[in-house]
C-alpha cells in the first residue's frame, strides 16, 4: 500500500489542489473539466502529478466516473482551506486594484496647499501612483455635501452631521522675518518693539490688527506698510524681507531665509481637522487617501 511522504512546499504545485477539488465535486474528470471549461487530459495529468508529489493514490477510477479514496477525503477539507485562502488574495488583489486607480478631489486653504500639501502629495504619488488627486487651493469653506471636494483640510469643525472629521493636531503660529530684514532694521526683543518695526497686515482681515491690540497696543490699520489677505502672498512679502510677519510653522519651515523671531511671544494655535463626507468615506479609493493623509499630516503640522 502506497505511503504517503512529506510535502516540500518549496516544490509543491499548489494549483494542482483546485483541479483536485474539481474532480472530487464533480465525480468525474470529464464533468469537472466541462465546468472549469478546462480539457480533460489536463485535468488528468494534474490529478497524477498530485498523487505522485503526495505519495498516495487519491482516486480510484471506474466506469461512470471516480470515488475518492480515503486520504482524498482526509485531505478535502484542508484543500478547500487553501482554495478560500486563494480565494482571498484574490479579493485583496482586485480591492488593491480599486483603490489605486481614480481621482481624488483635495480642499485646503490657499496657504496649507502652497506650504503644506505638496511634499505630502508627492510622497502619496510614490505610495500610490495611480490615484490623480485634484487640489483645491481656497480659503472658502469648502461645500463636501454638494460634492465640491471629497476630502478637506480645515481650520474650523465643520457643524453638519453628515460630514466626519477628525482632529490631527494644532497647527503652531510663529512671529517671523527674513534674515536681510532683520539686517538692515534689527531684531525685535520684546513683542511692544513691534511699534518700531515695519509689520505685514491683512487688508479685510483684521486678524493680526486684533492679536497687536490684544498686547494693549491701540494701532489701526495704517500701521501696516503692506497689507494683504491671500495668505501666499502674504508669506512672500516676508521672504522678500517685506517686514515682519506671522506665519503658520510649516510655512516658515519651507520659506528660504525666514526665520522665527520673539519666541516669548505666545500666539494661539490653529486647530488642523482632516474632514470627509460619511458616505464617501466607504470608498476605497477615498479611505486610502484619507488614512494617508490622517497619518502624514501631524508630522507636517510642528
Amino acid at each position: 500500500m502506497p505511503t504517503s511522504r512529506p510535502i516540500d512546499p518549496a516544490r509543491f504545485n499548489w494549483t494542482l489542489m483546485r483541479s483536485f477539488l474539481a474532480v472530487l465535486d464533480a465525480g468525474s474528470v470529464m464533468r469537472a473539466a466541462r465546468q472549469l471549461g478546462a480539457l480533460q487530459p489536463t485535468l488528468s495529468r494534474h490529478i497524477a502529478e498530485l498523487e505522485t508529489q503526495l505519495g498516495v493514490p487519491l482516486f480510484e477510477r471506474t466506469g461512470r466516473g471516480v470515488v475518492p479514496t480515503t486520504i482524498a477525503r482526509d485531505i478535502a477539507d484542508a484543500a478547500r482551506q487553501m482554495q478560500a485562502g486563494a480565494e482571498g488574495v484574490s479579493r485583496v488583489l482586485a480591492g488593491a486594484q480599486r483603490v489605486t486607480t481614480g481621482s481624488v478631489r483635495l480642499s485646503a486653504s490657499t496657504s496649507a496647499a502652497a506650504f503644506l500639501m505638496p511634499a505630502l502629495i508627492e510622497r502619496f504619488q510614490q505610495e500610490e501612483p495611480g490615484i490623480q488627486v485634484e487640489l483645491v487651493a481656497s480659503n472658502q469653506i469648502t461645500n463636501l455635501l454638494r460634492r465640491e471636494a471629497d476630502i478637506a483640510v480645515r481650520m474650523v469643525r465643520p457643524a453638519q452631521d453628515a460630514l466626519v472629521a477628525r482632529k490631527l493636531g494644532d497647527i503652531a503660529i510663529t512671529a517671523c522675518a527674513h534674515t536681510r530684514y532683520l539686517a538692515r532694521w534689527g531684531t525685535p526683543r520684546r513683542p511692544q518693539d513691534l511699534l518700531q518695526h515695519r509689520v505685514l497686515g491683512g487688508d479685510r482681515d483684521d486678524t493680526v490688527l486684533r492679536g497687536m491690540q490684544a498686547l494693549s497696543m491701540p494701532v489701526d490699520r495704517t500701521v501696516f506698510p503692506v497689507r494683504t489677505d491671500d495668505q501666499v502672498a502674504y508669506a512672500r512679502l516676508v521672504e522678500a524681507g517685506a517686514g515682519i510677519g506671522f506665519l503658520t510653522q510649516y510655512s516658515v519651515s519651507r520659506l528660504s531665509g525666514v526665520v522665527p523671531i520673539l519666541p516669548q511671544l505666545r500666539i494661539a494655535p490653529l486647530p488642523c481637522w482632516l474632514v470627509v463626507h460619511r458616505e464617501i468615506r466607504a470608498s476605497p479609493l477615498i479611505r486610502r487617501t484619507y488614512d494617508f493623509l490622517a497619518a502624514a499630516i501631524p508630522g507636517e503640522l510642528g
